[in-house]
């Protein structure tokens, strides 16, 4: 018997795995008899903030992300395909309808027994926690017993990452302060540049908290920019603005303010803008942060939030996988491991159940590699500074870079899917994991190009 804990989208899709393996599940989910504040009903799946699940287009990080699930024989893509709605170029589904579908695959499957729980403690058999970023106060409690008071964090303050590739470096300088080295990227500000960047952010508009647990109570080490600036004009070139021990090689001088962008992997492709986690509107995001100098063009592979969240130190507490260090029996996936966004939880999940198996088989575990979107995520988790890990969602920064440049925008992210799904299908075989076949009909999966033929109507589920 396997537990896995939690029925969100992480938990579904591992429970539906590992059952598709032959494993028997025990999956816990408190709900309906302890809600959340997000939830508003007791079935499985329930999305709760929009029911967007982003880009279709495999030459979207998104869109590619999901081809890999397809591959992999996602659960949550199948019952998308039988309750989505008209999105353009997103796939977006009916939410009701969605869980409904969802709730009946699990209930349904011979080997998952469903059992409404609060889990207060580790699971001290083999197990998959997918409680996602509202785990309950007494199991929070007990993960950080388990990996110490950094171990899990309760409050989420995410700082926009703009793609390299989008930076004007006629204006933006390697440097570090007092000629340390030159680890930051630094966007440079006249005196007038400041102050009309200052007035823009305090007249944006930002998220009013359209939910009790999106408003929180902001610390005093992670304020939002918008909200440093409403204190005083110089305040933030006396925080996270500040120039001093910096040169601006185009004039000699001290610039006026700056702002830093700090390193978010090791290709140096993601860049964080250091200090500016933000509650501003996306589209403010976009408008105001366009106007500093050198980020006229930036491309935002994450946009900035603060809101109540738990979520692990993965890279500092975590094996690469995602299981403690001494129990590669007992797995974490979802949002809870540092994922955003729903495909990137669900995926997880797969992954985690993929692995779990293997553990449980007496197999090492197996990670795509980094020039597959999961794979770049994963590693992403696992490689991050754990001084300053924060969720991340699925973006094209995370793979390998391609072996020769490519200028053009889109004939470059056309290369980056077509490389990424080659290598998706390699490791599947490499690892053994057979292609993936719908289990009700040929249109579920139609949308995202699954390895091999489409499956006849009617066939039964292959999960390898």
């Amino acid at each position: 018997m396997v537990t896995v804990v939690g029925g969100g989208l992480a938990g579904c899709e591992a429970a539906f795995r590992l059952a598709g393996r032959g494993h028997r599940i025990r999956l816990i989910e408190m709900r309906p008899g302890t809600m959340t504040l997000a939830h508003q009903s007791g079935g499985l799946a329930e999305l709760v903030c929009t029911n967007s699940l982003k880009s279709e287009d495999p030459t979207n990080a998104h869109g590619q992300l999901k081809r890999e699930m397809a591959a992999l024989g996602s659960l949550l893509l199948e019952s998308a395909g039988r309750s989505r709605v008209p999105a353009g170029a997103a796939l977006a589904v009916d939410r009701r309808l969605f869980s409904d579908e969802m709730t009946q695959r699990i209930r349904e499957h011979p080997r998952i027994q469903i059992e409404e729980a609060e889990v207060r403690e580790i699971p001290a058999r083999p197990a998959i926690i997918a409680t996602g970023p509202l785990t309950s106060d007494a199991l929070s409690v007990a993960i950080r017993a388990e990996l110490g008071d950094d171990g899990l964090a309760f409050f989420d303050a995410i700082a926009p990452i703009v793609e390299a590739d989008s930076l004007d470096r006629d204006v933006v300088f390697a440097q570090g302060r007092w000629d340390q080295a030159p680890d930051y990227l630094n966007c440079p500000l006249s005196r007038s540049e400041y102050e009309r960047f200052v007035v823009r952010l305090v007249e944006a508009e930002v998220h009013g908290g359209g939910h009790e647990w999106d408003r929180v109570p902001y610390f005093e080490g992670c304020l939002p920019v918008e909200e440093l600036a409403t204190r005083g004009p110089e305040t933030l070139r006396f925080g996270p603005m500040r120039p001093i021990g910096l040169t601006d090689p185009r004039s000699g001088t001290r610039p006026h303010a700056v702002v830093q962008l700090r390193r978010e992997d090791r290709a140096g492709q993601m860049w964080n803008l250091v200090g500016f986690q933000t509650r501003l509107r996306i589209g403010e995001q976009r408008r105001v942060f366009r106007t500093i100098p050198g980020l006229e063009e930036a491309e935002f592979l994450r946009f900035g939030s603060i809101h109540r969240n738990s979520y692990l130190n993965f890279p500092g507490r975590l094996t690469r996988p995602g299981a403690l260090e001494n129990r590669p029996d007992l797995l974490f996936a979802g949002q809870l491991t540092g994922v955003e966004g729903y495909t990137e939880s669900a995926a997880s999940g797969i992954l985690a159940g993929i692995n779990l198996d293997r553990v449980l088989s007496g197999l090492e575990p197996a990670i795509p590699p980094g020039t597959t979107v999961l794979g770049g995520l994963y590693r992403y988790l696992a490689e991050s500074d754990p001084r300053h890990f924060q969720p991340m969602n699925a973006n094209w920064g995370l793979v390998d870079p391609l072996a020769r440049r490519i200028r053009d925008r889109k004939a470059k992210r056309k290369e980056l899917a077509r490389r990424a799904m080659d290598d998706f299908r390699r490791w599947m075989a490499d690892v053994g994991i057979g292609p993936a076949r719908t289990s009700r009909d040929s249109d579920a999966l139609a949308t995202w190009p699954a390895v091999g033929p489409p499956p006849a109507p009617g066939a039964k589920a292959t999960l390898a």
